[in-house]
């Protein structure tokens, strides 16, 4: 009798753990080893690659066309703005008038310097006579070189009337305004010079040594949108105050970036083996990141993990974890320690 009742009592043990409910139906993973780019943050204003200055070459005319603003795309070579050409066009008849004179006079000059060149010696002019007409020749040739080189100047100064653009690109301010009187010198466009924006970004000094011309870079855009770049040129100089450099980076024209915008992102060092979960794994509780791991008896147990980089969907497990553990996939966050689970399938 003893003897039944302690075999009755082991068997409704037996049946209470067999009947004990699964608190949860779970897929599990195997961490992947990926080789994943190792990246650092950096953040900076997006700039243009070259400025141009865009500015009159001539002064004291007036605007009388403009033919650009901001935001045209123009070619070199454009025409950009013109100004008023009537007082230059007087100043160049008059400057060819002068030239005809200078070679009329050099004509006359030339005829009597040779007169005087076949008669020396002949004692019909004395030699300070035949002198003077050699030098008046030499004259009148220096000033019709002089007369030329005015009529020169004053044909670049029409060709000044017509502002163009010095390169092709896209204009990013304005400052022409019709009717203005303008000064030598003074501006009137600014040009992004071939539309060519750049990311000058701030990074750590620490990591200098580790960067190379030619790394990619990623900006974190509008809309969650990713625009990559490749980094052209790092900063010589390190900023005595923040310890950081600036690294350049080049943009695709396609990106539509703009100049100004402040934005942040990441420059890769190189690449690195990575132990990544889905990141549909972790549980946050209380500023820490679990993973709940399955044993043989299907019962969960919660480890804590350091996370590093991550991709896509997926996050890296720097420790807390081995590469051979079955990991619970999604739902952690209704799990506790211990817990007896049903595994629907284990992912490969």
């Amino acid at each position: 009798m003893p003897v039944a009742g302690l075999v009755s009592a082991a068997s409704t043990q037996d049946d209470s753990s067999s009947s004990e409910a699964a608190a949860l139906t779970v897929t599990v993973v195997k961490p992947q080893e990926r080789d994943w780019a190792r990246t650092i943050p950096a953040s900076g204003w997006l700039a243009a690659w070259h400025e141009a200055v865009i500015a009159a070459e001539t002064g004291g005319l007036r605007i009388t066309d403009v033919l650009a603003d901001v935001g045209s795309v123009v070619t070199k070579g454009q025409e950009l703005v013109r100004l008023s050409r009537d007082s230059v066009l007087a100043e160049l008849r008059e400057q060819e008038a002068a030239v005809a004179s200078a070679k009329a006079s050099l004509a006359q000059a030339k005829a009597n310097a040779d007169r005087a060149r076949k008669v020396k010696g002949s004692g019909a002019l004395s030699d300070q006579e035949v002198n003077e007409y050699l030098i008046t020749e030499q004259t009148a040739q220096a000033s019709l070189a002089s007369e030329e080189a005015g009529l020169e100047s004053q044909r670049i100064k029409l060709d000044q009337t017509i502002v163009r653009a010095a390169d092709d690109g896209i204009i990013s301010s304005r400052s022409a305004n019709l009717g203005t009187v303008v000064s030598s010198g003074t501006e009137l466009f600014r040009l992004i010079r071939q539309q060519r924006v750049e990311w000058q970004a701030e990074v750590s000094a620490q990591y200098l040594q580790e960067f190379q011309t030619g790394a990619t870079a990623v900006i974190d855009g509008p809309n969650n949108e990713k625009i990559k770049g490749k980094v052209r040129l790092i900063g010589p100089t390190v900023s005595t105050d923040s310890s950081r450099a600036t690294v350049y980076v080049e943009l695709p024209k396609s990106a539509g970036s703009r100049v100004g915008l402040y934005a942040t992102g990441s420059i890769e060092l190189g690449h690195s083996p990575a132990l990544t979960v889905p990141e549909s794994a972790l549980v946050f509780r209380d500023g820490i990141n679990y993973v709940f791991t399955l044993n043989e008896k299907n019962r969960v147990a919660r480890s804590r993990v350091d996370i590093g980089r991550r991709q896509g969907s997926e996050v890296e497990v720097l420790s807390g974890l081995a590469e051979d553990s079955d990991v619970v996939e999604s739902g952690g966050a209704f799990l506790s320690d211990g817990v007896l689970v049903q595994v629907e399938k284990a992912s490969q």
